[in-house]
């Protein structure tokens, strides 16, 4: 199948399949007539890749994950990396709900000193106001 065809039925853009090949996620197909012919390994390997990237894998991690996949792998190894993302993910959720706690503690503040006043004013501009 061509490009195009290997894009829509694998719900990505040329453009990310191409990007995929450039930096070697994905090994670019034999050439038929200087076009790209792909066939159903590339399709599968093109929508596990996709299904990573919809999971937030980094694409290090996704790589890993395919290179795991074509190895014949045990599951395992697939759980740990799994867990490790889950780690990253865990993570950046606490960043967030402490970046969540900062900003609701400043809106507040300015409701409570500063709201109708300049903005320049605004408690929330402030350098080092609610910086933890």
């Amino acid at each position: 199948m061509r490009i195009g065809v290997l894009a829509k039925a694998a719900g990505v853009s040329v453009p990310a399949i191409r990007y995929y090949e450039s930096i070697g996620l994905l090994t670019p197909p034999a050439r038929q007539g200087g076009q790209r012919i792909y066939g159903s390994d590339d399709l599968r390997a093109l929508s596990l890749v996709r299904h990573c990237r919809e999971l937030d894998f980094s694409i290090d991690e996704t790589r890993d994950i395919l290179a795991s996949v074509q190895r014949r792998s045990p599951c395992r190894d697939t759980k740990v990396l799994a867990e490790k993302h889950l780690g990253s993910i865990r993570k950046k959720i606490a960043e967030l709900r402490a970046l969540e706690a900062t900003v609701a503690a400043l809106v507040s503040g300015c409701e409570t000193t500063c709201c109708g006043s300049a903005a320049p004013d605004c408690v929330i501009l402030q350098p080092g106001c609610g910086a933890a």
